[in-house]
């Protein structure tokens, strides 16, 4: 395990090299407002942040404050969402933003301790929406960050496959003491991991602090291959995409066979992907009709 010395010296480096390296996201940009902030972090869930830049100016062109989100309805949020993926964050996110509206005066909480009441607000998203809107000192621990401290710290090339108790107190081990230091740790340990400290392909000659780095010390090992990812052709994922997808373009919504026919190839499948969207809230069934 490194020293707190080295630690620090670490830290400065890369907060260093995320100076001039990190990437041009709007969000970043100085003057952008923490429910900005806080709507690229939901929609960046599980979604490579190249597929999130236009639908992000597009909820925030259309809805610029949590009050305006929550004056809708939340099928309006979910037909918004797009392709983005897991629609379950866009209900997530209107339930959020009615909370903000009802119980915060219409303005996202600064502290982690009640970003954590919000629906669909984890200990990750908290600690990034006080870290990244206001600059506080937060825990941080997404999978690249993960990733890069078990990695530089741990001499292993992955992490768990959960977040465990040793790596929240390791994450805190490295989290500087002062706030703008933290807040500037937390985005660039995020890049690092991203661009540089990858999982598959690591680019461990470019990294800045391939000098500290544990796992490079020791030989890049031991390796276990990288996870597996999930399927998506023919699943129940894409027949339940499929579905909500022609409800997003049909605004009266369809009679229920007329729905499942956008499934042909497997109607108990489809079936079940509409059950699912039911059952979800994510889609509306009023006698043979299904809507948003």
């Amino acid at each position: 395990m490194m020293e707190p010395g080295q630690r620090r010296a670490v830290v400065r480096t890369v907060n260093q090299w995320y100076a001039h390296a990190a990437r041009d996201l709007p969000w970043r940009r100085v003057g952008t407002s923490p429910w900005a902030i806080m709507v690229s972090e939901f929609m960046a869930q599980q979604t490579p942040v190249a597929r999130v830049v236009g639908p992000w100016r597009e909820w925030l062109d259309r809805w610029p404050t949590p009050d305006a989100l929550a004056a809708e309805p939340s099928s309006a949020a979910v037909a918004a969402w797009g392709r983005l993926g897991y629609p379950r964050r866009a209900l997530r996110l209107h339930a959020a933003a009615t909370a903000i509206r009802d119980h915060f005066g219409g303005e996202v909480p600064h502290s982690v301790e009640e970003l954590r009441q919000l629906p669909g607000v984890g200990d990750y998203t908290a600690g990034a929406i006080a870290s990244f809107a206001f600059g506080a000192r937060a825990l941080v621990l997404d999978t690249n960050v993960r990733r890069v401290l078990t990695r530089l710290d741990a001499a292993r090339q992955f992490p768990a496959n959960s977040t465990t108790a040793a790596e929240r107190r390791l994450a805190m081990d490295w989290l500087p003491d002062d706030a703008p230091t933290a807040s500037r740790w937390a985005q660039a340990s995020m890049e690092l991991g991203a661009l540089v400290c990858t999982a598959a392909n690591p680019a461990c000659d470019d990294c800045p602090v391939r000098a500290d780095c544990a796992w490079l010390a020791a030989g890049r090992g031991p390796r276990r291959p990288p996870r597996r990812t999930q399927a998506y052709a023919g699943t129940d994922r894409q027949a339940r995409g499929t579905l909500l997808g022609a409800l997003r373009t049909t605004p009266q919504g369809f009679e229920v066979s007329v729905l499942l026919q956008h499934w042909p190839a497997d109607p108990a499948q489809a079936s079940r992907a509409l059950d699912g969207l039911l059952s979800d809230g994510l889609a509306h069934r009023e006698g043979t009709r299904v809507t948003l």
